[in-house]
């Protein structure tokens, strides 16, 4: 009897174990209310459909600078607009590339780099993921303020590492695993922190880009701000809660890096790109001294060679 229960006893938990196993092999299906479609089969906010994407994205928060990428393609396949978001996708020097505007922000990048991820890894039609990874190389081209008194206007600083002062990926699970915990902890001493801000991350950018560009840009700690005026330390009317954290921002050191420019989207692109497993960095030309306390606003010539120089290089990829 006693041998009869137990042989009862492990075919249950055999049982329970293949039910466990049968489940954990079922892939997600991702609600309408996750992923949102369109009727003609394009995502939600970029307006796009998965063949309409190369596998090299740059991505620039003005809408006029896609064109100004785009009029160095050989042939345009398609030119979509949507909100803020502008997309063309087409080749140069013979390599299938796609340029997208993402406007300002970090929310905006989660859009971007989200949709761009499912595009290319969720079947649309099953809504699952699909079963062959497919890796995005995504290039920020942007303008920065210099936060260092010998970079000057016009040169280009690629991100090697971003500091998100926004908070985002502070929302995704497995973000400390991307994120350099040891420089986290020692801005945030530095600083003396205030807990009442989002607690500030530092994540690294795509080693082997910052390798195709480290000829042409200055290596940099790139802070992205959560707005323009008082989170990057400007005063019109409104004080900035600590008048002197731009200061120590200058001022902190770990080992020999520092941190080089404000801008306002590096760091989330750097970091959901890191979870996700696509290639990411960031190269911004300084249109602005703020240790000078002076700015460019005649910046597009030296965009235009940013802009030149990322296209020869990725078309290398």
């Amino acid at each position: 009897m006693k041998f009869f229960v137990n042989v009862v006893l492990l075919c249950q938990i055999s049982k329970t174990k293949m039910k466990n196993s049968i489940n954990m092999s079922k892939k997600r299906v991702i609600p309408a209310s996750e992923l949102i479609i369109n009727e003609d089969g394009s995502i939600f906010h970029l307006h796009l459909r998965p063949e309409q994407i190369s596998d090299i994205v740059m991505l620039v928060g003005d809408p006029a600078r896609v064109d100004m990428i785009a009029s160095y393609f050989e042939n345009i396949e398609c030119n979509v607009s949507s909100r803020e978001f502008k997309t063309i996708t087409g080749t140069y020097k013979g390599r299938r590339m796609t340029a997208l505007s993402t406007g300002i922000g970090t929310d905006n990048i989660d859009i971007v780099v989200t949709e761009l991820d499912a595009l290319a890894n969720i079947d649309f039609a099953t809504r699952q993921v699909k079963d062959e990874f497919k890796q995005l190389t995504l290039l920020r081209l942007g303008t920065s303020g210099a936060l260092q008194e010998d970079i000057k206007v016009g040169e280009r600083v690629f991100a090697r590492t971003s500091v998100g002062f926004d908070g985002l990926l502070n929302y995704y699970a497995g973000r400390n695993e991307v994120c350099d915990l040891t420089i986290e902890k020692a801005f945030v001493e530095h600083t003396g922190w205030n807990p009442q801000l989002t607690a500030p991350y530092f994540v690294n950018a795509d080693e082997s880009l910052f390798e195709l560009f480290k000829d042409v840009t200055r290596e940099g700690i790139t802070i992205a701000a959560p707005g323009f005026y008082a989170p990057q330390g400007r005063w019109v009317r409104l004080q900035p809660q600590d008048l002197h954290l731009n200061e120590k921002i200058e001022a902190f050191r770990f080992g020999e890096r520092r941190i080089t420019n404000f801008e306002m989207e590096s760091s989330a692109l750097a970091g959901l790109s890191a979870l996700m497993g696509h290639k990411a960095g960031t190269v911004c030309t300084i249109i602005a001294q703020r240790i000078a306390q002076d700015a460019c606003t005649d910046y597009k010539p030296f965009v235009r060679l940013m802009i030149e120089e990322a296209l020869d290089r990725l078309a290398r990829l």
